[in-house]
């Protein structure tokens, strides 16, 4: 078989071999040394598998097909065999669909060869061992059974005298897979003399039918494949399988279209609103989730991860439930605005780690973005990163329970069945809202061996989109559709690794960025101050305002118009970052539509008056002051009675305690002390943002980490060339004259690829010793005498006698193969 696809191959033009290349760009990495390898790599497991995983049920069905209408002797089918078969059920497909599913194949190389002799890759079969979902032959199982499927009457009878709950058994078995798992006792009879056990059958008018599967199995409908103290596993013979789908066909239920979705599309306005709205929450909320971690940073498990204590204490600050605080928690991580930093020295945290989760230095340049590029990015890090973060808060498999940045809630992968549930929406009439139901069964369609069993998670992402408002209202908004395309393109691209896109990209927004932007409303300069002192803040603050909003005033409440408001305390902060009264008169009057009330010039003024009006230093720590009657007003307070003040000067009192207790001591009776240090200046008490050391992230990767990037033609068809020149030169080899064996450095092997992995297998068989030759990374041939162990996967497991190590080599890098005299 590996001849023949190999001889095929090479009577192919260049441009096929490249369009089968671009179609399966796993092939490529490496490059094959000659079109021997390159027939052998499109026939491995693993090719083969993902070249399945990429294709329609419809089209899985007529490959299906071929397998089973392949002669017995030459292993070869014909277009019009499948045809005859794919079209032989109860809702026929058209036979120019039939013959599109077959020439997707051929492209692929799944089928090769001419239409009246087309051949299934070797592989097919090991990735998928039972076709349409039937058994093996009765031939291949059990000589009685396949006596009796050798008699259609006698079989028809036997299957209609079958009870109720065993004839229920064999439906579920016919609709595939054919095998199934037998419980203890059921395949056996009960000892001489003793009553079987089992319960009367409800299914059969309440008579007691013994065990179903038992009666299967005597009456040779089910096969046992593997026994264990009366369980194990049952195979439905393909005979048997085939009778119980007469009224569908061979292949079941044939379906080539996928299903349709009820929903009617709904208005794409309102959809890009609702998700627009959505986009401004997530920010929001992030945002605070950052400034959370910024004052108080979240420790680090000695087993990885944030605890779960600390994960609901930020939920409580948010004001979200603990999932969406997780999702936020593992997005912002991504995005690589998260980041552990280590504790220096001993210090170690309350869980007794040594690191702390807390904002990178990138958290600084994303707060200085517009909003529509803070979203973007954080959408892009949950599009890219290999987290599932519905796993967070359930049991891994020693019982413990998933905490959010944990090992255990990663998936390589989670970042592919983001991308197909999102194309499934994509690939709807814009604006259309499926079910999740109706997602799921599109899904199943579109690729059926990636979909089954990732149910869960596909319901997560749907979840997940709306939460970060990439749909809205159930469908895929207008600017997610865009980003969606272009992440795509860099994932065919192999991603960003360097973060060069992302910087050319900083100067020139997306287009899901341009998109956004124009749905979201523009940022605002400016507020309104309240006769109440609350500021009012009329649609989303530009940066340079929210960073003036955090110093001078209280944050109230968020959404469409968010509300502060100005208080002495937040009066004071803002005199302590460095303003001055009329600082905080300009910016009032600069940034407020609405006339400055005299209430809020009246208290910045008086916090003005009494700030700075007492100086603390370090001594223990030393109050000074100008008016030595508000000294003397504080020593004889009895609030500060434990600071145990004591006059130095008129104008100086000392304490033992140090700087920050006098402070607040100080502030709590009501005083407005500024720090000083050693010269007299006033020290800024702008507070110090700790951050972590910067992360790439994750949206420079590629989309799908087992992705391969997707070569131009030209190279292509360079790489083709390469292998062609190979496959020249290891033809010469092999007909150059045969070298004497038994030098020091191994024989020169002379034997073909295949012949040569015959060999291979043969000495894993017989634990045999061998001269492998073999071409090394750098393109030079050698060989080495070794004891092969295993082989597969596309590699050889070998072990060198002489020096005790265990060798690895690339299938298609072996040359030749000879076993030592």
């Amino acid at each position: 078989m590996t001849t023949s696809l190999a001889d095929h191959l090479r009577s192919l033009p260049d441009e096929s071999l490249a369009a089968l290349l671009q179609l399966r760009p796993d092939l490529v990495v490496p490059v094959p040394a000659d079109v021997s390898a390159l027939a052998i790599r499109a026939q491995s497991r693993v090719s083969v598998a993902r070249a399945l995983d990429g294709l329609d049920q419809f089209t899985l069905q007529v490959l299906d097909a071929a397998r089973l209408t392949r002669d017995a002797d030459s292993g070869a089918t014909s277009t019009e065999a499948i045809l005859a078969m794919a079209t032989g059920g109860a809702r026929p497909p058209a036979p120019a669909l039939v013959r599109g599913a077959v020439n997707r194949l051929r492209a692929l190389f799944l089928l090769y060869g001419p239409e009246h002799d087309l051949r299934v890759v070797g592989g097919v079969d090991e990735v998928s061992p039972y076709p349409a979902g039937l058994g093996r032959p009765a031939a291949e199982l059990d000589v009685r059974t396949a006596a009796l499927c050798a008699d259609p009457a006698k079989l028809r009878r036997t299957l209609l005298a079958a009870p109720p709950s065993a004839r229920a058994i064999l439906d579920r078995l016919a609709a595939g897979p054919p095998v199934g798992s037998v419980p203890p006792g059921a395949l056996q009879a009960p000892a001489v003399g003793a009553e079987d056990t089992v319960p009367p059958d409800a299914t059969n008018g309440g008579a007691p039918t013994g065990s179903p599967i038992r009666w299967l199995v005597d009456n040779r409908l089910l096969v046992p494949i593997s026994a264990s103290r009366g369980s194990g596993t049952v195979e439905l013979p393909r005979e048997v399988g085939l009778l119980l789908r007469r009224d569908t066909g061979p292949l079941g239920p044939v379906t080539t279209t996928p299903p349709p979705v009820s929903a009617p599309p709904r208005e794409a306005k309102a959809v890009d609103s609702a998700g627009a709205g959505q986009t401004m929450e997530v920010v929001r909320h992030t945002e605070a989730l950052l400034e959370a971690l910024a004052a108080e940073p979240a420790p680090v498990l000695r087993s990885g991860g944030v605890g779960v204590r600390d994960l609901r204490r930020l939920a409580r600050v948010l004001g979200l439930d603990d999932p969406t605080t997780a999702l936020l928690f593992e997005v912002a991580y991504a995005a690589g605005l998260l980041g552990e930093l280590e504790l220096t020295g001993t210090a170690t945290t309350r869980y007794g780690g040594d690191q702390q989760v807390l904002p990178t230095g990138g958290y600084e340049v994303w707060r200085a973005m517009s909003l529509a590029q803070r979203w973007e990015q954080l959408a892009r890090g949950w599009l890219t990163m290999t987290r599932q973060v519905g796993l967070v808060g359930q049991r891994d498999d020693r019982d413990r329970p998933i905490s959010v940045l944990s090992a255990e809630a990663e998936r390589a992968g989670a970042p592919a069945a983001r991308r197909s549930v999102l194309a499934v929406l994509a690939e709807l009439e814009p604006a259309t809202a499926p079910t999740p139901d109706e997602v799921l069964a599109l899904l199943e369609w579109r690729s059926p061996r990636r979909a089954r069993g990732r149910e869960v998670a596909h319901r997560e992402v749907l979840s997940e989109a709306a939460q970060l408002g990439v749909t809205g209202l159930g469908a895929l908004t207008s600017y997610g559709r865009l980003l969606l395309a272009d992440v795509t393109d860099s994932d065919e691209r192999g991603g960003d690794p360097l973060g060069l896109l992302s910087e050319a990209e900083s100067g020139d927004p997306s287009t899901a960025v341009r998109a956004l932007d124009a749905l979201l409303p523009a940022p605002v300069d400016h507020f309104l101050v309240q006769a109440d002192l609350s500021v009012v803040v009329p649609g989303p603050p530009d940066p340079a305002l929210a960073g003036e909003l955090d110093v001078i005033a209280e944050h109230e409440s968020a959404g469409g118009a968010s509300v502060h408001r100005v208080t002495t305390a937040s009066v004071r902060r803002a005199l302590d970052a460095g303003y001055t009264a009329d600082d905080l008169h300009g910016l009032f009057r600069r940034r407020s539509r609405t006339p400055i009330p005299q209430g809020l010039t009246y208290l910045v003024d008086d916090v003005a008056r009494k700030h700075g009006g007492l100086r603390v230093g370090s001594a223990g720590a030393y109050v000074r002051s100008d008016d030595e009657a508000l000294l003397t007003e504080v020593l004889a307070d009895r609030r500060l009675e434990p600071l145990a003040f004591r006059r130095l000067a008129p104008t100086v009192l000392s304490t033992p305690y140090q700087v920050n207790r006098m402070l607040v001591a100080l502030r709590d009776a009501g005083y407005a002390p500024v720090p000083e240090d050693a010269s007299g200046s006033a020290v800024l008490a702008r507070p110090k943002s700790r951050r972590a050391p910067g992360r790439t992230p994750v949206a420079t990767r590629a989309l799908d980490p087992l992705a391969t990037p997707k070569l131009a033609m030209p190279r292509l068809l360079g790489v083709v060339e390469q292998v062609r020149r190979g496959d020249k030169a290891a033809r010469a080899a092999r007909r150059a004259p045969a070298v004497v064996r038994g030098t020091p450095g191994g024989p020169a092997p002379v034997t073909g690829h295949a012949e040569a992995l015959a060999v291979l297998q043969q000495a894993v068989r017989d634990r045999a010793l061998v001269w492998v030759g073999y071409v090394d990374a750098h393109g030079a041939t050698a060989s080495r005498l070794v004891r092969p162990v295993s082989m597969g996967a596309g590699y050889l497991r070998a072990e060198d006698e002489r020096t005790e190590m265990l060798h690895t080599f690339a299938l298609h890098r072996i040359t030749a193969a000879v076993l030592e005299d």
